[in-house]
C-alpha cells in the first residue's frame, strides 16, 4: 500500500505540471532511462455523405426525404468500424441500415450486416452542457467490421418496402456514413489477455520490480487524465493493478469508503487502451456519488478477438467524440467478452464521473458497456464474471448493494418524464429507464446472477 500514499503526493504538482509541459514519468517506484516511444497514429475518420438512390417502393418521394439514401461500393481509406449520423440529436432514424464491407487486400465483399439504428439513447442529459453544446448529432451505433478498404451502404426509410406503414417516413437530414480507423495500438501496451485475468503475487511483484520499469513519456493531456487515478496507480500506467480483499480493504479505510466491498479488479487504463487523450474536452464532470450501475452491450457486433478490443474501445471513442460530437467516450466502464475492464470516460475510475450512458440516468450512476451485440448471442462466463467484479468494487465506493433498490430522479426519457422520481435496481440493464432493446435480451437475462455475484464479493 506504500504506492497510495506516495502517489498521492504526486497528485497536486502533477497536475499544475499537466497543464503546462509534457512530462517523463516512471510507472513502476524507481525511473530508468530509457528512449521517448514512438507514438502510434492516432486514428482518422472518413465522413461520407449520402445520397438519395433510386426511390424504392410506393410512396417515395427524394425532397421530402423518403426515398432511401446511401453510397455504392467504392474504394475508399482502410477504416474497421462504421456508423451512420444525422444534424439533428433530437431525430430518430425510423428505418434500416445495412452495409457491407470489402476487407483490406481482398476482392470479395462481405454479406448486407444491420446496423443497430436506436441509439439516440445512449446520450447525455437533455439540459446539460454536453448536450447543448450545440455540436452533437443523432447516430446510430457503431457496427465493428474489422480492417477493411471498400464499403457500401444502404438506409431505407421505415415503410419503404410497404408493408410497415402506409407511406415511408421521412429520415433525418444531414446523413453521413463515419468510417472510423483507430490506428495502432499504443507501443507499450498494456497485457490483454483472451482470457479472464487475475492477479497473482507474480504479477504484483512484477509490478515493483525496479529491473521492469521504464520510463514514460506523458503530453499534458496524458499526464492529467492520469493524474485523477494516482491514488491507485503510478501516473502513466497501463493498468490499474488488482488488489486481494485484504488489500482493497486497506486501501477503502485509508480513502475513507463504505464497509462491503469487493476486491478491485484489474482495470486498464486510457493510456492501456490507446486513448488519444486530444480529443475529448479537457475538463472532467463529475456528480455527487454513485447509486446505481447501468449495464449496456455496445452493439457494435462480436466479431472482435479480445486482443483487439483496445483497437474497438479507441474506434468507439473517436466515433462518440469526433462524429457525434460527445465530449468524450460515453460510457464509464467497459468490459470486453474475455472478463477484461477498461477505464471509460476519463476523470478517474473511483471517482463519480458523469457519463453519457443512460439518457435521463446519467448522473449519480455509473455506465457500463459490454463490448458486443447480445440480443440474440448469449454472454459468455467471463463477461457476467467481469461485470460483477467491477461493480462489486465501484458500488462499494459508494456503499451501494448490488441486490438492492435506488431511487434516481430522470431526466427525461421516453420511459419516464423529467423529474420522475423512479425506483431502480442497483445494477440496472439500459432498458429500465429507457424504451430500448439495449443490453440485448440474453445479456439483460444475466442481470440477476450478476448482482448475486457482485454481492457475495462484497460480502454480504
Amino acid at each position: 500500500m506504500h504506492k497510495i500514499y506516495t502517489m498521492r503526493a504526486f497528485l497536486a504538482s502533477a497536475i499544475g505540471v499537466a497543464c503546462t509541459a509534457a512530462l517523463v514519468l516512471p510507472t513502476g517506484a524507481v525511473a530508468a532511462p530509457a528512449a521517448e516511444p514512438a507514438p502510434a497514429p492516432p486514428g482518422s475518420t472518413q465522413s461520407l455523405p449520402l445520397a438519395p438512390l433510386v426511390p424504392e417502393g410506393p410512396g417515395t418521394d427524394r425532397a421530402a426525404g423518403t426515398a432511401p439514401r446511401g453510397l455504392p461500393p467504392r474504394d475508399v481509406r482502410p477504416f474497421s468500424l462504421v456508423g451512420v449520423v444525422w444534424d439533428d440529436a433530437d431525430a430518430e432514424l425510423h428505418g434500416t441500415v445495412q452495409v457491407r464491407t470489402r476487407p483490406t487486400g481482398s476482392a470479395g465483399w462481405s454479406g448486407w450486416q444491420d446496423v443497430e439504428t436506436h441509439n439516440h439513447d445512449h446520450a447525455a442529459d437533455l439540459g446539460t452542457a454536453e448536450r447543448e453544446a450545440g455540436r452533437v448529432r443523432g447516430s446510430t451505433a457503431p457496427l465493428w467490421v474489422g480492417d477493411s478498404d471498400g464499403v457500401e451502404v444502404r438506409v431505407r426509410p421505415e415503410g419503404a418496402d410497404g408493408v410497415r406503414a402506409a407511406t415511408p417516413t421521412p429520415l433525418p437530414a444531414g446523413l453521413r456514413l463515419e468510417l472510423v480507423d483507430p490506428g495502432d495500438d499504443p507501443p507499450a501496451g498494456s497485457r490483454v489477455d483472451d482470457d479472464t485475468t487475475t492477479n497473482t503475487e507474480a504479477e504484483t511483484d512484477a509490478v515493483d520490480d525496479p529491473r521492469t520499469t521504464t520510463a514514460v513519456v506523458l503530453s499534458a493531456e496524458e499526464a492529467l487524465s492520469s493524474a485523477v487515478n494516482a491514488d491507485l496507480a503510478p501516473l502513466g500506467a497501463t493498468e490499474v493493478p488488482a488488489l486481494s480483499r485484504a488489500e482493497t480493504e486497506e486501501e477503502v479505510a485509508f480513502l475513507g469508503a463504505k464497509p462491503h466491498i469487493g476486491p478491485r479488479p484489474r482495470i486498464v487504463t486510457r493510456k492501456g487502451w490507446g486513448a488519444d487523450e486530444k480529443l475529448r474536452e479537457r475538463s472532467f464532470v463529475y456528480t455527487k456519488r454513485v447509486k446505481a450501475a447501468f449495464v449496456h452491450h455496445s452493439a457494435t457486433g462480436n466479431n472482435y478477438t479480445c486482443s483487439q478490443a483496445p483497437s474497438v474501445l479507441r474506434s468507439i471513442y473517436r466515433y462518440h467524440v469526433k462524429s457525434s460530437g460527445w465530449r468524450d467516450f460515453g460510457y464509464n466502464f467497459a468490459v470486453d467478452k474475455c472478463g477484461n475492464i477498461y477505464e471509460g470516460r476519463a476523470g478517474g475510475v473511483a471517482k463519480p464521473v458523469l457519463g453519457a450512458h443512460t439518457l435521463g440516468f446519467n448522473t449519480n450512476s455509473t455506465g457500463i458497456a459490454v463490448l458486443g451485440t447480445y440480443s440474440k448471442s448469449k454472454p459468455p462466463t467471463a463477461v457476467v464474471n467481469g461485470v460483477a467484479r467491477l461493480t462489486a468494487w465501484k458500488l462499494g465506493l459508494y456503499g451501494a448493494d448490488p441486490r438492492a433498490k435506488t431511487t434516481l430522479k430522470s431526466g427525461g426519457g421516453n420511459r419516464y418524464k423529467k423529474g420522475t422520481k423512479v425506483k431502480l435496481n442497483v445494477i440496472s440493464g439500459h432498458r429500465d429507464g429507457y424504451v430500448t432493446d439495449c443490453p440485448g435480451g440474453r445479456l439483460y437475462s444475466k442481470l440477476g446472477a450478476t448482482r448475486t455475484a457482485s454481492a457475495r464479493l462484497q460480502g454480504r
